[in-house]
């Protein structure tokens, strides 16, 4: 802000005819100028100092909040995973555990509902060539299906994957291979889609030669599983 300041020069007037003096021509005369008080520059930039500061103090980092201690561990007793428990402490701003644990619930609901369009299918392809009795094809679907299983324990993604299969039914389909090297192939396919499968190969005791390829298992999501076996017949 700026502010005008009117002064007057207070400068004697005197006789031009006495003692020999020449006239002052300024006497009587009015000047002005314009100029911001330096204390009026210190007050505004105080004001502002004092705005942010109380701006930082309202608004904390949120980095630095802290779930309620009681809370977190009555949500572990749920056999909510602590991560999980965190995050729903901060989401409900750590109101209570049972707003924080209905919170955890209805997502993880919302999630699997986002799943259910999704199936699952575990598919059994038989070397036909072998000519395998009907109880031989039997114990050998019945190998890939308990090696596949054991083996998508190894994974999380494909342990997860087993279970929402299992959830959903356990569905199984046997299909006809035309031989070893159409196995082989189909497998080399499936990996590539980065399918977990299963190929049983026979000890050789009763009907085939040992080592022999007996089944190949394929596990997955129903249409990923179809780009591998979609063409073949049912057994």
């Amino acid at each position: 802000m700026e502010e005008e300041i009117h002064y007057k020069l207070m400068i004697h007037c005197v006789d031009p005819f006495e003692e020999n003096k020449l006239p002052d021509f300024t006497c009587g005369k009015t000047s002005t100028t314009s100029e911001v008080p330096a204390w009026g520059t210190q007050q505004q930039q105080q004001q502002s100092n004092n705005a942010m500061e109380s701006s930082e103090q309202s608004h904390p980092d949120s980095g630095a909040q802290e779930v309620n201690p009681v809370f977190l561990q009555q949500l572990r007793e749920l056999d909510i995973p602590e991560e999980a428990a965190k995050q729903a402490l901060l989401h409900t701003r750590n109101v209570s555990a049972e707003e924080a644990a209905m919170y955890y619930f209805n997502k993880l609901e919302n999630e699997e509902e986002g799943d259910e369009d999704m199936m699952f299918k575990m598919v059994f392809v038989v070397n036909m060539e072998l000519s395998m009795g009907v109880g031989k094809v039997a114990a050998q679907v019945g190998h890939a299906a308990v090696g596949l299983y054991q083996a998508m324990q190894e994974k999380n993604t494909w342990r997860e994957m087993a279970w929402k299969w299992d959830r959903a039914g356990a569905k199984k389909v046997v299909l006809q291979g035309t031989n070893m090297a159409h196995l082989l192939e189909l497998q080399a396919l499936a990996m590539s889609l980065s399918l977990p499968t299963k190929l049983i190969q026979d000890a050789g005791l009763t009907q085939v030669e040992p080592g022999s390829s007996t089944v190949l298992a394929i596990m997955g999501e129903e249409e990923m599983v179809n780009n591998v076996t979609g063409s073949l017949k049912l057994l």
